[in-house]
């Protein structure tokens, strides 16, 4: 009986440590950001894109921004690929880790997005 609860409890303490490495890294997602230039379409602030059909960034969902970030480097040919030229050329070097950290930067950001309910 000793066994299992000890087996629980490392399994429970495995995973918990597993979703907090994969939740990403604020501060290597706001290098990571810098680093690819980031800014320099979707605004200063992440909120005022140079474009009106850019998305505003800051405070997005993590999961959303993460699964757009891997959809533009599968691109358009691959099965829920998103096809833009930019954006599948900034997204190309990232890694999983990167996508994860600057997925969690962006959704730590102060947000002009209005939710309604």
């Amino acid at each position: 009986m000793k066994k299992i609860f000890a087996c629980a409890a490392v399994l429970a303490t495995s995973a918990i440590s597993f979703s907090a490495f994969a939740a990403g890294n604020i501060a290597a997602g706001k290098a990571a950001a810098d680093k690819y230039n980031c800014f320099a379409c979707h605004g200063k602030d992440y909120n005022t894109p140079i474009d009106p059909s850019y998305p505003k960034l800051a405070g997005q969902h993590q999961d959303y921004l993460e699964r757009a970030l891997i959809s533009y480097q599968r691109g358009g040919d691959g099965a829920n690929g998103r096809s833009n030229a930019i954006m599948g050329a900034q997204v190309k070097p990232l890694s999983r880790q990167d996508v994860q950290d600057i997925a969690a930067y962006l959704h730590s950001l102060p947000s002009v997005l209005v939710l309604r309910r």
